[in-house]
């Protein structure tokens, strides 16, 4: 009998996500507290699936062990959430070379706040298999006279999320919408994290029920998730009555009075491109698009934007707080020069001294081989110690060798003890 192959739980390549989609690490540091720990678990649902999600920090983690590790892993972007004296902080690090942009959060609100906030409050599970969409909002203009630091705020954002292709993306993996928006009067960015839903345009909330087969709250409703209508008379009777009133007949109202509250007006009407999720979402029909916020939301403010990553911070580009003159900056310019150039020098003489003590290595192993040759020939041309046969030995040498020889035998040899039998025992 043939194996059985198990396939199921086997990770799969995710459509749209290849070697150049930005990818993401969201992590805290430092001593923070619960709620801003439950921010960053959302943040990384929001990120998802390009992020690592159950990615687990340490106490003896500092930011360069991340920023190390990174590259390594093909990761692009690092979000770093940490307690100040004044409010939480995030920093937005474009690895492997930075810049890196401070921001401070003004206020926040988790994903269980906006839940809680709502009325009938959305299940999420499968929107996060695929990234959201981004949209940017109430942002200058690229132009002459529009703010340099807005700008790269704007490619930072829109460098964290793939870019979005009209031609080859799949209108059902078009599940969230991050909404980045510039408050000009505040001068803060608005982060808001929506979920898209789908529902038929041009008929009232209760016309809509019958045709999703969704069962309402009220007692009438079955626990099968179908609509009962087994207590009325007619369908009108569900379908045009008003809003509690009880099961008489008359007051009917007509289906369009309902239409503008629930699903909206002609503006938010769409028509499918091709199959959405969910039920009766058919390529060609016409549907209200709604969009239900789940969280988190940030209210950020910008702090700073400075080159290169932390513990090797190059220029300010940008600082909200601390303003310098022209002749300060070309000064720190100046002086950031001058700390490349000695770097890089200390670095050139550190390189030749490694040279250097090579080649030395190299001499003196020749050496040793050079002295090892010449004593073996030495060894070779008069080391021969052996007798020779034709060699005389004179008669005194002669008679001592005899006398010693006849003193060697005389003596008698000394005999070893015998050892004594040991009887065999039982064990």
């Amino acid at each position: 009998m043939a194996r059985k192959r198990k396939n199921r739980t086997h990770v799969k390549d995710l459509p749209g996500t290849s070697d150049n989609t930005p990818k993401s690490f969201v992590i805290k540091h430092g001593q923070v507290g619960r709620s801003l720990t439950q921010l960053v678990h959302d943040m990384r649902k929001v990120m998802e699936p390009n992020t690592a999600s159950r990615l687990r920090e340490r106490a003896r983690n500092k930011l360069k062990d991340y920023i190390v590790l990174a590259p390594a892993l093909h990761v692009t972007h690092l979000l770093a959430f940490t307690l100040t004296d004044v409010a939480p902080s995030l920093r937005i690090i474009r690895l492997p070379g930075g810049p890196t942009l401070s921001f401070r959060v003004e206020r926040y609100s988790l994903v269980k706040d906006m839940l809680n906030s709502v009325k009938r409050a959305k299940s999420v599970g499968l929107e996060y298999l695929s990234p959201p969409l981004l949209v940017l909002a109430s942002f200058p203009p690229p132009g002459p006279n529009a703010l340099p630091h807005l700008s790269l705020v704007m490619k930072t954002f829109q460098s964290l999320f793939p870019p979005l292709s009209p031609g080859t993306i799949s209108l059902s993996s078009a599940r969230r919408v991050v909404l980045i928006s510039y408050n000009p009067e505040k001068d803060t960015i608005d982060f808001r994290h929506y979920l898209i839903s789908v529902k038929p345009h041009g008929v009232s909330r209760r016309v809509r029920k019958v045709l999703e087969g969704v069962a309402s709250s009220s007692k009438k409703s079955s626990s099968s998730g179908f609509l009962d209508l087994g207590n009325e008379r007619d369908v009108a009777d569900f379908l045009l009555r008003k809003k509690g009133e009880p099961d008489l007949g008359g007051g009917y109202e007509s289906a369009a009075s309902d239409v503008s509250s629930v699903a909206g007006g002609e503006g938010d009407a769409v028509s499918l491109a091709s199959d959405y999720v969910g039920r009766n979402n058919k390529k060609g029909q016409k549907k209200a698009v709604k969009l239900d916020e789940i969280g988190p939301r940030m209210e950020l403010r910008l702090i700073k934007i400075t080159e290169g990553l932390p513990g090797k911070e190059g220029g300010v580009i940008y600082h909200d707080i601390v303003k310098k003159t022209n002749k300060e900056i070309n000064a720190l310019k100046a002086a950031a020069t001058e700390r490349e150039r000695l770097k890089r020098q200390r670095r050139e003489e550190q390189e030749r001294n490694v040279e250097k003590k090579k080649a030395k290595s190299e001499q003196v192993d020749e050496g040793e081989d050079a002295t090892s040759d010449d004593t073996v020939d030495d060894e070779e041309a008069g080391g021969n110690d052996d007798w020779d046969d034709e060699e005389e030995i004179s008669e005194g040498e002669e008679e001592d060798g005899g006398a010693s020889q006849s003193e060697v035998e005389s003596e008698p040899e000394p005999q070893r003890p015998t050892k004594k039998a040991r009887p065999r025992g039982h064990r």
